[in-house]
């Protein structure tokens, strides 16, 4: 492999400084520009590498390698394959009908949500798609995954159906989780989505775990086959709280089959990313720990595919866990009860003409990969899909009164079941508060 094609850094050296000091008056990242001279080409950040020689830092990661030298030297036989390009038809069409589905799937959702259709807090994912689409489907579906709050698409990507994930927005007992996790508990063990979590940073221990089970499998256990890999998703504000720290840490220390995937869109309900932490670039808190920090494009699902398969594929082949910083945008507000009135339109009209399924679109058209036909023979498939996905949602039936103690308590009795036997929810004052419980 030629040192042009290293693009992770090692752990950075202590006397380490920004080369690229940031003025207030301008925005976090360049997420147009791409630094030519960058040894990473899908990073927008010009990446060290340090030669440690010390004890410690040999037991630290080592380099990730760049996908677009070794995609030439491995090409497929397809003949739908152009060398020059990093995806074939087949992973275009599969993008692309991925990423339509997400943004469809969450514009029938806005939709139902003012209708009544559903309740709580709905936070949707528009704009985000890249992020999603550009690391889970390279996954198997032995690997897991952990979510945020926002978690829909999340969902959609690792494969649960359409229509289970609407059925949970909608409460309804065929919904993935029988309709009691609601918009942001979304969960599924046949297709390991390890759920969705409302408390920022909930979600990292528990994918941490879930990644130490997968070792424990393969080194205590000699399970040679089990090398699934976790991915845990989580937002800039969670950055800065305990548990990614602390996960960061136990994660790097024995070698977890792990990637953290920030999903930096720069606002925290209505709180700026630059105003909330003491250094924005989140990518570098990789280092710190020994493991490598990348930050990508997250607006462009070409580039965060690249830089996910070469995580994943690290972290599959034992080399430890990998801090990947996704620069993205929502194209909403926080949720659908924010009226979205603090951010600058400007702004959001510079992330709207980047939208990363219109650049998908126009990447795979100019490059002869597709035609307009299949594209659109695509997303009238995904619109059929959402729609009976609403459809089955509606007429399926509601819980019954005794499951809103089920899956709360390992034995019911004494609270949820009285002396007769029967569950008390059943009684029409328990949910009135008359019932003496």
């Amino acid at each position: 492999m030629t040192a042009a094609a290293t693009k992770i850094i090692q752990p950075l050296p202590l006397n380490f400084t920004n080369t690229t000091p940031r003025s207030p008056d301008k925005a976090l990242f360049h997420p147009l520009k791409t630094t030519p001279s960058s040894s990473f080409p899908a990073s927008t950040h010009k990446l060290r590498l340090t030669k440690p020689n010390s004890t410690l830092a040999r037991r630290r990661s080592t380099a990730v390698f760049a996908v677009s030298d070794v995609v030439q030297e491995k090409k497929p036989k397809s003949n739908t394959f152009h060398p020059n390009l990093l995806i074939t038809k087949e992973e275009g069409l599969e993008l692309y009908e991925d990423m339509i589905l997400g943004r469809s799937f969450e514009d029938m959702c806005a939709q139902m949500y003012y209708r009544g259709k559903m309740f709580g807090f709905v936070h949707l994912y528009n704009g985000q798609e890249a992020v999603s689409t550009g690391f889970i489907k390279l996954l198997k579906n032995e690997d897991c995954i952990v979510s945020t709050y926002r978690d829909h698409v999340h969902a959609l990507s690792k494969g649960v159906p359409a229509r289970a994930v609407m059925s949970e927005l909608f409460g309804k007992t065929t919904g993935c989780c029988r309709g009691q996790g609601g918009s942001m508990h979304m969960f599924s063990k046949e297709h390991n989505v390890l759920g969705g979590f409302a408390f920022i940073g909930e979600g990292i221990p528990v994918a941490t775990g879930a990644a130490f089970t997968s070792k424990y499998r393969r080194e205590v256990l000699k399970e040679g086959d089990c090398d699934h890999v976790t991915l845990a998703f989580f937002g800039d504000g969670t950055c800065n709280n305990g548990q990614f720290f602390e996960c960061l840490n136990m994660a790097a220390l024995w070698k977890l089959p792990i990637v953290f995937v920030v999903e930096n869109n720069l606002w925290a309900i209505g709180m700026s990313h630059l105003r909330a932490t003491s250094d924005p670039e989140i990518w570098k808190k990789g280092p710190a720990f020994g493991m490598p920090g990348v930050h990508v494009d997250g607006m462009d699902v070409l580039k965060v595919r690249e830089v996910a398969k070469e995580a994943i594929n690290r972290a599959r082949r034992g080399e430890g866990p990998t801090l990947v910083e996704c620069e993205t945008y929502r194209f909403r507000g926080h949720s659908l009860a924010d009226p979205d009135e603090l951010r600058d339109p400007s702004e959001k009209a510079h992330y709207a003409a980047r939208d990363p399924i219109t650049a998908l679109k126009k990447y795979m058209v100019e490059n002869n990969l597709v035609s307009e036909a299949e594209l659109k023979a695509i997303e009238k498939k995904i619109d059929e899909v959402v729609e009976e996905a609403v459809e089955f949602a509606d007429i399926s039936p509601h819980p019954g009164r005794s499951q809103l103690l089920e899956n709360v308590f390992a034995d019911p009795r004494g609270f949820g079941i009285g002396p007769d036997g029967k569950y008390r929810c059943e009684d029409p004052k328990f949910t009135e508060g008359t019932a003496h419980v």
